[in-house]
């Protein structure tokens, strides 16, 4: 290996990554063309991947933060043989492209994980790391390591300004996340100019206040001190490491570098031909590569499919030695469930006096926790209220990574995105918990782990105004309209207790994440000798009472601790002469998933009257209920008062919904 063709190969990626920008005339150059020697020395030197499968367990993941930088990437992937084709990168941001503007997981080969949002990529990966060190901790024996990788990422200023960063490295430095390497492409220019206009901390002091090993070059072009920074941060096994490399925003452009235009705008068709000149690069064609650079690069195919035949040959020998731990590794892996998984869930016996469902929920958790010994998580500092600790387990901490309870602390935003780094690890379920009225605090993250279809469990409680006297400020009123406008998010909100049952089923056996609204109020178990088994939460929505001839004259449609109003008010409609069918809904989602016929059985378009009762805003209600039905909702801030004078006062009563039923019956049209 020469200097000469070091440089060349840096080159290529600064000229590949304008390139692509340029035909498509939209993106981001700048960072590509000052990040592509760390990034080249990271991935032709250190990181431990296989283009030929790139989702081998025990791969090094990389997460690209700055996902604007996204040429960047697409151009170390197509250089070192993944199925990206150079026609791809000319096809950049294009429809149906296999290169969009920010990186998308599953879209395109050795993606790890979509990046948008400054700071989710950084949070996200500290997820990864914390995986690697519970899977290690799980199954690695001795001298027969199964698990041992790191989590590599490039970070930019952006990213570290994002609040989400400042949470997510304050909890990797306290579990000494020693397999974490962020490089930071400290480049001192933001779209609207130099990061001192508004960034003027300490950054490598604040990351040593954090607890990481944190080193500084100085010239993002020495590749020598890159390397010999790299492998510092390996050999330091107790601390996460970031590493500060002075970089130029657009390299190599005599007018853009160092200068905010190269951040969001392609250089332009004379800046690219006099970065050419200044390179030393050919003017034409566009998307030239060398061929003793793409040889170069294409070494990391043998290299890869080398280290993973090293990982198979040990995992052909660690499932000699240990067969039950290689047959449940393969599980954790392929996310199977163990035989009978289900077997302890609890069914609970009719209560009038019932419990809360996030009680139910805990204790649900734990049966399954009992069975599936890869479902981790925790809460933002709320386990106590939010029932989320698994009794049987260890904390999470620097001498028992082995722990499945996860102390996120008061950090709602790095607990998000720190779920999904887990997801997208692989080997685990992960969940967290919080209250519904901080899920705001959550939601790119969780719009993001929608996007990817991520398996993520969200344990939402005190999910109305029925948490009582903590006043507006901690009552939910639009959380739940909120999280129900996420594409592919599935929301359940569930009535009692063996609802709750069926709601985590449904969560563990999905295929996306799913949100659990929970209520901090008791609420009745219901009798199901009486009513129908709370299996049909999975459909979405089912008939829990019908009028004795199923010809109601009203549908009662309502979600969570609100069906136990529909059922009595129906008892009340029924003395007064008006056929009542009460419908419980705990999830939209899952209703509108039911095929045509299945959902006009339990809303009949024939029947027009229909109320709709959640403690809520209204917003989204008017699909169910129609032109002519009514919605008790709360469409207001909630106040500060005991739940049942809130119910009352809000009219969340049996009596409020008589009286709106009856003036419907008697005006349908």
């Amino acid at each position: 290996m020469t200097p000469k063709l070091d440089e060349l190969c840096v080159n290529t990626i600064r000229i590949l990554s304008a390139d692509g920008v340029e035909k498509a005339n939209s993106g981001h150059p700048g960072m590509p063309m000052g990040a592509a020697p760390m990034a080249y020395a990271l991935w032709t030197r250190f990181l431990r991947h296989n283009p030929l499968n790139p989702t081998w367990p025990d791969r090094d993941r990389f997460v690209l933060s700055p996902g604007h930088g996204s040429m960047l990437l697409y151009s170390l992937l197509h250089l070192t043989g993944y199925d990206l084709s150079l026609s791809d990168l000319k096809n950049f941001r294009q429809w149906k492209s296999k290169t969009p503007g920010h990186p998308e997981y599953l879209l395109t080969p050795g993606v790890e994980i979509t990046t948008g949002p400054l700071g989710q990529g950084f949070a996200s990966g500290v997820g990864m790391a914390i995986t690697e060190r519970f899977l290690a901790a799980h199954f690695n024996r001795s001298d027969k390591a199964i698990v041992d990788h790191f989590t590599y990422g490039i970070v930019s200023d952006g990213d570290l300004m994002e609040g989400v960063s400042h949470e997510a490295a304050s909890l990797a430095g306290h579990l000494r996340l020693g397999k974490l390497i962020y490089l930071y492409d400290d480049n001192h220019i933001s779209i609207e100019g130099s990061t001192d206009i508004a960034f003027t901390e300490d950054r490598v002091t604040r990351f040593k206040a954090y607890g990481w090993h944190v080193q500084t070059v100085t010239d993002g072009n020495n590749l020598r001190a890159i390397d010999d920074a790299i492998i510092k941060a390996q050999e330091e096994t107790g601390r996460p490491s970031l590493i500060a490399i002075r970089t130029h925003i657009g390299y190599g452009s005599p007018n853009k570098e160092d200068h905010p235009s190269a951040h969001g705008e392609p250089l332009g068709e004379e800046e690219i031909q006099l970065t050419k000149e200044n390179l030393h690069w050919p003017l034409k064609p566009s998307f030239i590569i060398p061929e003793e650079v793409k040889n170069h690069f294409r070494r990391a195919i043998e290299k890869g499919r080398t280290n993973e035949d090293l990982w198979q040959k040990r995992l052909r020998s660690y499932t000699e030695t240990f067969p039950g731990l290689a047959e449940e590794w393969r599980r954790f892996m392929g996310g199977v469930f163990p035989e009978g998984w289900d077997k302890n869930i609890p069914s609970f016996p009719s209560d009038p006096k019932g419990m809360a469902t996030r009680v139910a929920s805990g204790t649900v958790l734990n049966a399954i926790a009992d069975q599936v010994p890869n479902l981790i998580g925790g809460s933002a500092d709320l386990a106590p209220s939010n029932k989320t600790e698994i009794k049987d387990s260890y904390d999470f901490q620097t001498d028992t990574y082995y722990g499945r309870n996860l102390r996120f602390g008061v950090r709602e935003h790095g607990m998000g995105a720190i779920l999904n780094g887990m997801a997208l690890h692989g080997g685990v379920i992960p969940y967290g918990g919080t209250f519904l009225i901080f899920s705001d605090y959550m939601r790119p993250a969780i719009r993001l782990a929608a996007l990817m279809g991520l398996k993520v469990i969200y344990i939402f409680t005190h999910d109305s105004i029925g948490l009582g006297e903590d006043g507006p400020t901690h009552q939910p009123v639009e959380q739940l309209a909120s999280l129900r406008t996420i594409p592919k998010l599935t929301v359940i909100r569930p009535c009692d207790g063996n609802e709750t049952v069926e709601a985590w089923k449904v969560a563990l056996e999905s295929t996306g994440p799913v949100a659990l609204a929970l209520t901090r109020q008791g609420v009745p178990v219901l009798d199901r000798t009486l009513y129908p088994p709370a299996d049909n939460l999975a459909r979405g929505a089912y008939i829990l009472k019908d009028a004795v001839d199923k010809k109601p004259d009203i549908i009662l449609i309502a979600t969570g601790s609100e069906v136990h109003i529909a059922i009595e008010a129906s008892e009340r409609l029924d003395h007064q002469g008006v056929s009542a069918r009460v419908v419980s809904m705990p999830s939209w989602e899952l209703f509108d998933r039911q095929d045509e016929k299945y959902r006009r059985q339990v809303l009949p378009s024939e029947i027009k009257a229909r109320v709709a009762i959640e403690a809520g805003i209204s917003q989204g209600w008017h699909r169910y209920v129609g032109d002519v039905g009514r919605i008790i909702a709360l469409d207001r801030f909630g106040a500060s008062a005991p739940s049942k004078i809130l119910y009352e006062k809000f009219g969340f009563t049996p009596e409020n919904v008589v009286e709106t039923a009856l003036a419907l019956v008697k005006r349908p049209g």
